[in-house]
């Protein structure tokens, strides 16, 4: 017996063609690039920028929350999902998790494992309004702002070599990336609280900041995925199991860039500077929106046509 999945076979597509555009995009001296561009190749030729008003937020931010955090909770947080996410790759082997009994509980943990290291910070957060912060000192998801936020991601080392220790390829750090550039519009339709027009059909009273939707929602899609895959079994194929897992494990890399900028609110030196916490946080925010969404229209909507074929025809 052939076994369909082969370790990397779910990793994004990336062409030369999403190369050349992310450099367009970035602002980058295409002159001097090529369709075989590295991310490393690309900061060298975008180049840092000095942000005022990305400086002045990230001052805020940190004025805000100084003495709040508790940065061994934060740090074990994001200790404890590194050491996950460079795992993952078993996560996806196994594909879908067996059941043994009745309830979340009789199914086996394996997305819900990915992301158990996460839950401590994530109430701590909660608990000192650190959402409520990035709202109330962070504008909406405005292309400009996004535009700013991809260029501060590419360019902040610290970002990118988290992810690379979580053990995220060139091809899947392009992704992420792309994640950020190509959806300025689309993350402008994720408003701020404040902003959600009246009339609509649920209590905006009840909806969380901007920010707390978008880590807060991507780990509730995943932590959901275990049960799902085990209901719809007879439904899935190689190629959906794919697709959820990519985009769980592209969820946890915006967590991952989210929280090393939280916790260089918490430590008490920076290592990264007042615009690049902006880029941080604006940037794994908006890797988690673009990616929830995607699991759920990949993985979650099985339409006839993408669906394993039935064996009763």
């Amino acid at each position: 017996m052939v076994t369909r999945f082969m370790v990397g076979s779910y990793k994004p597509q990336i062409t030369a063609r999403d190369r050349e555009q992310l450099a367009v995009e970035l602002g980058a001296d295409t002159s001097v690039t090529d369709s075989t561009l590295t991310l490393t190749e690309l900061r060298d030729t975008v180049g840092a920028e000095t942000d005022p008003a990305f400086a002045s937020m990230g001052k805020a931010i940190r004025a805000d929350l100084r003495g709040q955090l508790d940065a061994d909770r934060i740090q074990a947080g994001l200790s404890g999902l590194e050491a996950q996410l460079a795992r993952a790759s078993e996560v996806r082997a196994v594909g879908i998790p067996e059941r043994f009994g009745p309830g979340d509980a009789g199914v086996q943990k394996l997305y819900r494992e990915l992301i158990d290291p996460v839950w401590g910070t994530y109430d701590h957060l909660v608990d000192v309004g650190f959402f409520e912060s990035l709202s109330d000192n962070l504008p909406a998801f405005t292309p400009e702002h996004i535009d700013r936020t991809a260029r501060g991601l590419v360019t902040a080392d610290l970002l990118t070599a988290g992810l690379v220790d979580c053990g995220f390829d060139e091809r899947e750090r392009t992704a992420l990336m792309m994640d950020v550039v190509n959806n300025d519009t689309r993350l402008s339709r994720w408003v701020p609280t404040q902003d959600i027009p009246e009339g609509v059909e649920f209590d905006v009273d009840y909806v969380p900041p901007l920010y707390h939707r978008a880590i807060g929602g991507g780990l509730l899609w995943i932590k959901s995925l275990d049960r799902h895959l085990v209901q719809k079994r007879i439904l899935l194929t190689e190629d959906i199991l794919d697709d959820a897992f990519w985009r769980a494990k592209a969820i946890l890399g915006g967590a991952d860039s989210f929280l090393r900028a939280v916790n260089d609110v918490a430590a008490d030196g920076s290592e990264l500077t007042d615009e690049q916490l902006i880029a941080g946080v604006s940037g794994g925010a908006a890797i988690a929106i673009v990616n929830q969404e995607e699991l759920m229209r990949e993985a979650y909507w099985i339409t006839e046509e993408k669906r394993a074929p039935s064996k009763a025809r």
